[in-house]
């Protein structure tokens, strides 16, 4: 897959997750394979992965009602990642990537 990452998930749960026990968490493609996840992750931040968890979230029912009657619809399923680094790494969201990352992918190839 081309690029699974979508956007960091920034939450009260997920800051606490990565303050304690220094996970993050991102919303990914529905499609990304952990594999996928993992490597994106590795060459765009330059940090080395532990592992990968995913969860699959449903999205919510939503209704509408209207003067023609009700309106069901859905919102679209999505997919959560939670990342675990290695002791002492860590990833700086607001700055993209890293010039390690940069460095280290070149070295690869």
């Amino acid at each position: 897959m081309r690029n699974p990452l979508m956007q960091p998930w920034l939450t009260e749960k997920s800051t606490r997750l990565t303050e304690q026990k220094g996970q993050y968490v991102f919303k990914v493609k529905s499609a990304a394979t952990k594999t996928d996840i993992k490597a994106a992750v590795e060459s765009k931040f330059g940090v080395d992965v532990l592992s990968v968890r995913t969860v699959n979230c449903l999205g919510k029912t939503k209704r509408q009602y209207t003067r023609k009657g009700l309106i069901a619809g859905k919102k679209n399923d999505w997919k959560k990642a939670f990342i675990t680094l290695k002791e002492g790494q860590a990833i700086d969201y607001y700055s993209g990537s890293t010039d390690q990352g940069e460095d280290k992918k070149s070295n690869k190839g």
